[in-house]
């Protein structure tokens, strides 16, 4: 089904992701994959192309283009090249927003001409190792002295974790019982500070080129100029940004899925059992047939809350919707893409076998498939 949420400059901007992909990126993914962590120096390469900064003001050093659908571009062309290790989403369509929403002008003329570039790496700290999902049980915490705000606690599973220059570290400011929500606050925390240590990059089931870290803060002393947006109204920022985030995890998820169910769909033709290909029985085409529908039914609707992100009308429900859906889909496809396969999808040299470990994260990451469906659930009043 054709795609029109698209216009001809994102078309074109497609052939320059797809195109620094194929040069920048996947002649070296494997070694990287061995080592669990990128090349930093693919960050500067992609700023230079235009790949990551592009919704950074010009006078930063940045594209000046603020359009989520070049997020989706870059999104679903790493996605299609299993390029899973560059942490480029993070950087665009997670860190982005909170640095042009959030930050003063002060702060950013400091931070923005590095993220723009790509020499400064950035990662956002919420979870921890006793709070996932519910993010009212952070324990991290900070306290005013001065002109400083003092940092101890601990983050976990941090994607940029070990690469990262500058972390925005989710902390609870105000320890009264009764803050409820208004206890947060953001606070960036920089490279090479005393007390800011880093753990041992974690080794993960899939993702395996992508640094994800512990980070330790043992009596950090963070300037009180390192407040992002106001102060103990962390919670409802975090909760203004996370649809754009879940909105790429949906994108990459629908387009993750397509690319294991082409080269699947190939094998199926080409592979044979009993003197046909193996796509040719009932069971494997209706199997086929199922996902290719089901495929065309989410990125139909995931162009449809693209095209309402741009407009600024997504809403955080649409938002859920789409991420449980997409990701639970890809979960599916991936799953009966390997079973084509037969025993050679089992061999960690056949594309699908990565693409299944890889694809697992997907339903848990970003909010999680139960979180989701709660908080559609709750706006249905139930």
């Amino acid at each position: 089904m054709e795609r029109q949420v698209f216009e001809d400059e994102h078309w074109q901007f497609r052939e320059v992701v797809r195109e620094f992909i194929a040069r920048e990126v996947m002649p070296h993914h494997e070694e990287w994959e061995k080592a669990g962590i990128v090349d930093r120096g693919v960050f500067v390469a992609a700023a230079k192309h235009g790949v990551i900064g592009f919704n950074v003001p010009e006078q930063f050093g940045g594209g000046g283009v603020r359009d989520f659908r070049f997020n989706a571009v870059v999104a679903e062309e790493l996605a299609d090249a299993r390029a899973s290790g560059p942490g480029f989403q993070l950087h665009n369509d997670v860190v982005a927003p909170y640095l042009l929403n959030l930050a003063n002008e002060e702060q950013q003329a400091r931070w923005l001409p590095g993220f723009a570039d790509g020499s400064e790496i950035w990662a956002i700290g919420m979870t921890e190792p006793g709070t996932g999902s519910d993010l009212k049980g952070i324990r991290t915490s900070a306290v005013r002295d001065g002109d400083e705000w003092v940092l101890s606690g601990s983050k976990t599973f941090i994607s940029n974790g070990i690469h990262a220059d500058r972390v925005v570290v989710v902390a609870r400011t105000d320890p009264s019982p009764e803050a409820g929500h208004k206890a947060f606050s953001l606070l960036v925390v920089e490279r090479g500070v005393e007390g800011f240590t880093r753990g041992r990059n974690l080794d993960k089931l899939g993702l395996k080129a992508q640094d994800t870290a512990e980070l330790h803060f043992d009596g950090v002393r963070v300037p009180a100029a390192n407040v992002l947006g106001e102060e103990n109204r962390a919670f409802y920022l975090l909760m203004g940004n996370l649809p754009e985030e879940r909105m790429s995890i949906a994108v990459a998820a629908v387009a993750a899925a397509r690319s294991v169910f082409a080269e699947t769909l190939e094998y199926a033709k080409s592979r044979t059992a009993f003197g046909q290909p193996i796509g040719s029985f009932q069971n494997s085409r209706f199997v086929l047939a199922e996902l290719d529908t089901e495929l065309d039914i989410a990125q139909v609707y995931i162009d449809r809350c693209l095209a309402a992100l741009v407009e600024g009308k997504l809403t955080a429900v649409e938002a859920s919707k789409a991420k449980w859906w997409t990701t639970e889909l890809q979960q599916k496809v991936v799953n009966a893409c390997l079973q084509l396969h037969g025993g050679y999808g089992y061999m960690t040299e056949y594309p699908v076998a990565k693409a299944f470990v890889d694809a697992r994260i997907q339903t848990i990451y970003g909010g999680t498939t139960e979180i989701m469906k709660e908080i559609i659930g709750r706006d249905l009043g139930v």
